[in-house]
């Protein structure tokens, strides 16, 4: 707990000090954050890299085609930071729309 104290010093005649307790507050911690990554393969084609980055993780075409890049040539690519729960959500959407389409796709999270 974060206590602040003020020292109030007497006005006029009184020369007492007084110690007043202001603000009582918790520390909150931020809760961790998880990167959301793409991998490579050698089935997957480009497009449907594309397709999923704009559809998944609101890229325009440009930013999703410099990813899809960066996955083909790197073999993997951050696509996004996110609380555990969206990036588990993202990571699930991903895996199911690549089979789906029977692209064997991977996506996976890490803590960050």
């Amino acid at each position: 707990m974060n206590t602040h104290l003020i020292q109030m010093t007497g006005q006029g005649d009184d020369e007492s000090d007084t110690n007043v307790v202001v603000k009582t507050r918790p520390k909150t911690k931020r809760p961790p954050l998880y990167k959301v990554l793409l991998l490579n393969d050698d089935y997957t084609p480009m497009e449907f890299v594309v397709a999923v980055l704009e559809r998944f993780f609101g890229m325009t075409h440009a930013q999703a085609f410099e990813i899809m890049l960066t996955v083909h040539k790197k073999g993997l690519a951050v696509v996004g930071v996110f609380s555990h729960e969206i990036a588990e959500t993202k990571v699930a959407q991903v895996m199911d729309f690549a089979r789906r389409h029977q692209h064997p796709l991977q996506c996976t999270m890490e803590k960050e």
